[in-house]
C-alpha cells in the first residue's frame, strides 16, 4: 500500500522551511502531494506554473525519486484536495506556539469534516523557524538579500520580479 500525504499552502515563493517540511514529508511517506492554494480573489507573486516549477527544483536538489512527488492546484478544501489524491494525511509544518494553536484549530476543524484524513504536525528545523514567504516577499521587495531564505533559483525569480524599469 502507498501511503500518500498532502502538503498544502500558498507557497508564494517556496522557502528553505517549505522544502525542510517536505524533506521530512518524504522521510515518513511514500508519495507526497504538494496541493498549492489558487483562489480567484487572490493575487500571488508567482503564478501557481512558477510555484510548481520552484517545487520541483526543490525536489531535484533533495535528490528524490520524482514519482514520489506531485504538485496540484487547488481551490476548495483542503480536506476535498486530500480525499482526490487518496492522502492518508495533510502534513503542515509548524514553526512557533502561533502556528501551533492555528493548526490546531485547523486540524480540529478537518477532522469533522474528514475524520479519515489526519493531520501530522512536522516542525520546522531550527535553522529555518524564523523563515516566513511573507517576510521574504518584503524583503526581496525592497531589494534585501533573500539567499539564506530561498533557494538560489528562487532568489533569481524574486530579483527579476522586482527588478526596478530602467
Amino acid at each position: 500500500m502507498t501511503r500518500t500525504v498532502l502538503y498544502s499552502g500558498s507557497f508564494d515563493p517556496v522557502t528553505n522551511g517549505h522544502v525542510d517540511v517536505l524533506a521530512q514529508a518524504l522521510d515518513i511517506a511514500d508519495r507526497v502531494v504538494v496541493a498549492i492554494g489558487v483562489h480567484p480573489g487572490k493575487k500571488p507573486l508567482f503564478s501557481f506554473e512558477e510555484r510548481a516549477e520552484m517545487f520541483a527544483e526543490a525536489v531535484d536538489g533533495l535528490g528524490v525519486d520524482r514519482s514520489r512527488f506531485e504538485v496540484i492546484a487547488f481551490s476548495d478544501l483542503v480536506v476535498d484536495a486530500a480525499r482526490r489524491v487518496g492522502a492518508c494525511a495533510i502534513v503542515r509544518g509548524l514553526r512557533d506556539g502561533t502556528d501551533f494553536n492555528y493548526e490546531m484549530s485547523m486540524a480540529g476543524m478537518n477532522g469533522v469534516m474528514a475524520p479519515t484524513v489526519r493531520t501530522l504536525f512536522l516542525p520546522a528545523s531550527p535553522a529555518f523557524r524564523h523563515i516566513t514567504a511573507t517576510l521574504v516577499r518584503q524583503i526581496a521587495a525592497m531589494g534585501g538579500d533573500v539567499g539564506s531564505f530561498v533557494s538560489p533559483s528562487v532568489a533569481r525569480r524574486l530579483a527579476a520580479r522586482f527588478a526596478s524599469p530602467e
